[in-house]
């Protein structure tokens, strides 16, 4: 295997060219995905104990409990805002370099939160936590990752390997975030910003992997091994206006995006106001902690079972499966009422869900666009998504102190409708 630029990376990266053997490929698979699978251990870890006491932070920093929202709000804006220069610079130098900067801006937000938290500064907290979203980013990026040198009937499964394995870190991760406050006990830092210590930490040997490890770069590899573009046509392609109007004039990218964006924003919307709802129903912290850790189970842990499927009986058929399973999500947790138990079914069927409309939906965003202009399509598929699971989790507050959870669960459901008709019509039509 040999990595030949015609300029050293950081100069000319459009320019790189990347010589792999058929013998060559299947190996040079099994090490991008296992180096994505290490990262991503590492990017959930870091996100995970970060999360962990992030509401508690924003409360002491500020002083008020009606700002500890804005704790997970920044940080999905911060994801937000991140996902399209993310896209441009992959599009343009790969996924390695993106993915690096990308930790390394996390491991940077996490200090900054650090300083805002010693400095009693709310308002620099909240910048912290912008660039702490960036190591959401990274972690969405890499399942696109997964995908780039896979084969077209196992895209899926490499996709939903690389989400499982965030499920190692995100449940991790909590549980170190008590040792992680008590270790700067003596350093002068507060004990909610401790973890943040530890997932600047996390973040910085996360960007150290993929820059020793991912090597040579898995986009712009693909990009080498694609003789469907010439040099000039594929530079043109790879712009975001590109990307753009890749997803116009492409009816199954326009479900995939559809897709991603539903089934997220119903998962952020619902699950977000589920601790509000347990406890207006008394569950304590303990309780509270094991039904988010049930629904993050389902989210991650059975991810490869989605990608088979969506390999094996198509991608519109386990859309279909999102649907029924969110709704279902939707109806059993918005009529829980004062059971616990109900409540934690939900959840764990929203995570479910998620699961199968992320997995499903990408792989179907990666198959209904060209080679050149994925990386730009992707990267707009996760701004959109995050920037409509903001809104929904702001919107989830106002509509549970208006109306309840029941309501909300209603509404998080009617999202799913445009999911279900473009993917009927989708499946009618043989898109």
């Amino acid at each position: 295997m040999t990595h030949t630029p015609s300029a050293p990376d950081a100069a000319v990266p459009d320019e790189i060219s990347v010589a792999v053997s058929p013998v060559e490929l299947p190996a040079l698979r099994r090490r991008v995905q296992a180096t994505l699978i290490a990262t991503q251990i590492l990017g959930g870890l870091g996100i995970a104990i970060g999360f962990a006491l992030a509401a508690v932070l924003a409360r002491d920093v500020s002083g008020t409990e009606a700002l500890s929202g804005l704790a997970s709000t920044a940080s999905v804006a911060g994801s937000a805002l991140v996902a399209m220069p993310l896209a441009t610079l992959m599009a343009s130098r790969g996924r390695r370099t993106g993915l690096v900067l990308a930790y390394l801006l996390a491991a940077l937000g996490a200090g900054v939160v650090v300083l805002g938290a010693v400095l009693g500064n709310f308002p620099l907290l909240l910048v912290g936590l912008l660039g702490f979203g960036a190591g959401s980013s990274a972690n969405l990026a890499a399942r696109f990752a997964a995908a780039d040198l896979a084969e077209p009937d196992r895209r899926a499964r490499a996709i939903s390997t690389v989400v499982w394995a965030t499920t190692i870190g995100a449940v991790l991760g909590p549980n170190v975030a008590a040792p992680a406050g008590k270790s700067v006990a003596d350093l002068g830092v507060p004990a909610a910003a401790g973890p943040f210590v530890w997932a600047a930490g996390v973040f910085v040997l996360a960007a150290a992997v993929v820059a020793v490890l991912l090597r040579p770069d898995p986009l712009l590899t693909a990009r080498a091994l694609s003789s469907a573009a010439g040099p000039g046509e594929a530079e043109e392609g790879r712009s975001l206006r590109a990307g753009m109007d890749a997803v116009r004039t492409s009816p199954r990218a326009r479900i995939a995006l559809v897709t991603i964006a539903g089934s997220h924003t119903a998962m952020v919307s619902i699950m977000s106001m589920t601790p509000v709802a347990l406890t207006h129903h008394g569950a304590d912290a303990q309780l509270i902690g094991l039904v988010i850790s049930g629904h993050i189970t389902g989210m991650y842990a059975f991810s490869p079972l989605m990608g088979w499927l969506s390999d094996r009986l198509g991608r519109l058929s386990v859309i279909g499966l999102a649907v029924g399973l969110i709704g279902a999500a939707a109806l059993v947790a918005g009529t829980a009422g004062p059971s616990h138990g109900r409540t934690a079914l939900g959840l764990f069927v929203l995570g479910l869900g998620w699961s199968a409309g992320l997995v499903s939906g990408s792989a179907l965003l990666t198959d209904s666009v060209p080679q050149a202009a994925r990386a730009a399509v992707q990267g707009l598929s996760d701004f959109v998504m995050n920037t409509a699971a903001g809104v929904g989790g702001l919107a989830a507050g106002l509509i549970v102190s208006q109306a309840g959870y029941g309501p909300l669960n209603a509404i998080a459901a009617c999202l799913l409708l445009p999911m279900a008709a473009l993917a009927l019509r989708g499946a009618l039509r043989k898109v």
